[in-house]
């Protein structure tokens, strides 16, 4: 059995456990003066997601699911554990949970966390992100101070990423989100991050809470033998008495989970016979059969700049994702009907007019039963008149400053003036600190990421929140006066809500700049938008080398489709992280979805696991890709690729593919 590490020099044998994934672990300067860092790192156990899969009937298997810690979590230990190494100082780990949740406890300390601390009770039993992140922040003020608060981007079963920034708001400290590298200079953070639409670089003064991206570091992994041999004296336990009065648990939480259901999705499970020009003929007439492919003149068959067309950051195109549709005609007349009071507000995230534009779509649905305006808040929202089509009736222009903790300063003391019936916020990470913050502010309930919404007979609103990557769908609703919700994007077309030559009101909110947090870049991705947009995606995993992509350009022009991958083609730098889908990337719902190359891992196909036909190429015939299609194609890419894109370029003449085939002929 391995001994347990005991000094700070010594390298857990079990950090020999390792991925296959090269990753350089992350420079760190020590502190001025040689003072120690005290660290904590929250951690979570989940579902093992190389456990779940689905059964022959479609159902997620439950019985006998493995629990492990939070695959972002474990880098949050890594971190943790090399700074106070370098630094001197301590790395406490600590995790809410249920007894069995020890477990990661364990492990963090046999990665080479000094101490374990599992806040435990049953009182704590149906906490929500609210109540969790109060129980977490009383334990970390009980066990003293902290220099630097780690954990997880966001945990892969519930996936909301809402803990980490209201832990910052109780605390009163400056957080950052998904970082994967880190610097310490003069008693501050420097941080490399991931955005939604490309990357950051942020500067935070310390204390400061920071959740980390899965490529920050090599993961703490320790296998069970070494995870029981971590000795008791190591661990120790808090109960809802060590934190004081409460409320905890599911008195202190204002969200309530109503009915569940697991969303099957029946898929064809096709698979044509004969040569290969045989199967493709076959798949393409099931696809004509099924609408999925694009038709003459479709907009989006255009030749692709790069692996995806660019979007502005500005167009009135959006989505909301899983909503009711909002394609319906203006309602002009509702429009003109008395207000209520109460107000739903959209919260603008600077540069995403996309984002606001779905978010309009949704809002202006639920006001029209409430008889509520629509309020846009945030920082230089945009055009008035535009706004106004889209369905808003008031513009909260902040000024002052761009960043969230300043803003949700802002806007929490407005709301507290005006209260709204309801705040939407975009699932990016810039909407859920902001929204999170909020919550905290305002002692009201936040539903993360939900893809649908309803307002029942109470007048309340209803929001449906996915989990385990879509495989489940919760009904949620909030007891707080104001209710908040992040909502997906998606990507069904915003039409203009209304028409005329209209504006809305606009009103200047004023917010403190507290200093704590500086951005120093800010570089975008425009693809982005495209591929979360695109209607028909080409995913490549690594049944495809790099050197094979232009192969695919013909069949991504015949489909008008946007370039994803797999987590290890983008672990491997092939193509960019932004393109990368599943559980740890983006979650896409297109109309068609081919994956080349993909062996069809639970963790990369649950993030299309909402797409209307899955159409898979894989040479095994036996690949587990092809339990998730609806046509499963049997041969070699290099085989299938060509002749495939040129059927589908002949069915939608003319095209770019039909123009580029002429071209070449006249040329020949």
């Amino acid at each position: 059995m391995t001994q347990l590490p005991g000094r700070r020099d010594e390298v857990p044998e079990a950090q020999a456990e390792r991925d296959d994934v090269e990753v350089d672990w992350s420079p760190v300067a020590t502190r001025q003066g040689g003072a120690a860092m005290n660290i904590a790192v929250l951690v979570k156990q989940v579902p093992a997601v190389d456990a779940l899969e689905l059964g022959g009937d479609g159902r997620l298997r439950r019985d006998r699911v493995e629990l492990e810690m939070n695959p972002y979590c474990r880098r949050a230990v890594s971190q943790g554990v090399t700074l106070a190494r370098q630094l001197g100082g301590r790395c406490v780990a600590l995790t809410l949970g249920p007894p069995a949740a020890e477990d990661v406890l364990r492990e963090a300390v046999a990665w080479g966390a000094d101490e374990g601390v599992h806040v435990v009770d049953p009182v704590f039993a149906g906490s929500d992100t609210l109540a969790t992140a109060q129980a977490l922040s009383a334990a970390l003020r009980r066990l003293g101070s902290f220099d630097l608060v780690l954990l997880g981007r966001s945990s892969v079963d519930a996936d909301t990423g809402q803990v980490g920034p209201q832990i910052a708001e109780l605390l009163d400290l400056p957080f950052a989100a998904s970082a994967r590298h880190l610097e310490l200079h003069d008693g501050a953070l420097t941080l490399g991050c991931e955005a939604d639409d490309g990357d950051r670089e942020l500067r935070l003064v310390l204390p400061a809470v920071v959740s980390v991206a899965e490529r920050l570091c090599q993961p703490a992994k320790v296998p069970a033998p070494q995870r029981a041999a971590v000795p008791a004296a190591r661990l120790r336990r808090l109960g809802a008495r060590d934190l004081g009065p409460g409320p905890w648990g599911g008195s202190a939480s204002p969200t309530a989970v109503g009915a569940t259901r697991v969303l099957d999705v029946a898929r064809r499970c096709r698979r044509p016979r004969g040569s290969v020009s045989e199967q493709v003929h076959q798949a393409v007439a099931m696809l004509q059969e099924w609408s999925v492919l694009p038709a003459a003149g479709d907009p989006d068959r255009r030749q692709p700049d790069g692996p995806g067309s660019s979007v502005d950051a500005g167009s009135s195109t959006a989505t909301s994702r899983g909503a009711p549709p909002t394609s319906q005609p203006p309602v002009a007349v509702r429009c003109s009907t008395p207000r209520a009071d109460r107000p739903v507000v959209v919260l603008a995230e600077p540069g995403r007019g996309d984002l606001v534009a779905a978010l309009l779509a949704e809002a202006r649905r639920l006001a029209v039963p409430i008889q509520a305006d629509v309020v846009v808040a945030g920082p230089d929202p945009g055009d008035s008149r535009a706004l106004w089509r889209l369905g808003a009736d008031k513009i909260i222009d902040v000024a002052g400053s761009t960043v969230e903790e300043d803003l949700a300063g802002a806007l929490a003391a407005w709301c507290r003036r005006s209260p709204p019936w309801a705040v939407l916020a975009p699932a990016t990470l810039w909407g859920r600190e902001v929204a999170a913050r909020l919550a905290v502010s305002l002692q009201a309930g936040m539903v993360g990421d939900a893809v649908a919404f309803d307002v029942n007979d109470a007048g309340r609103l209803v929001c449906w929140k996915p989990a385990f990557s879509g495989l489940v769908v919760a009904e949620v609703t909030t007891s707080s006066p104001v209710q908040l919700a992040t909502v997906r994007p998606g990507r069904q077309a915003v039409p203009p809500w209304r028409a005329g030559d209209g504006a809305a009101l606009v009103q200047a909110l004023e917010a403190s700049r507290r200093g704590r947090v500086q951005v120093l870049a800010h570089r975008r991705d425009r693809t982005v938008g495209a591929l979360l947009s695109a209607r028909r995606v080409v995913g490549v995993g690594m049944g495809v080398a790099p050197d094979s992509y232009d192969t695919l350009g013909l069949l991504l022009q015949a489909l008008g489709a946007q370039l994803a991958a797999t987590r290890r083609v983008t672990d491997r730098g092939w193509l960019p992280r932004a393109r990368q889908v599943g559980i740890t990337g983006h979650h896409l719902t297109p109309d068609l979805y081919v994956a080349i190359g993909v062996r069809g891992a639970f963790n990369h196909m649950a993030g299309v696991r909402g797409a209307g036909t899955i159409v898979a190429i894989n040479v095994d015939p036996d690949a587990p890709v092809f339990d998730w299609a609806d046509i499963a194609l049997v041969g070699d890419w290099r085989d299938i690729v060509p002749p495939l894109a040129e059927a589908i370029g002949a069915v939608a003449e003319p095209g770019p593919a039909a123009s580029l085939r002429q071209a070449g002929k006249a040329s020949a």
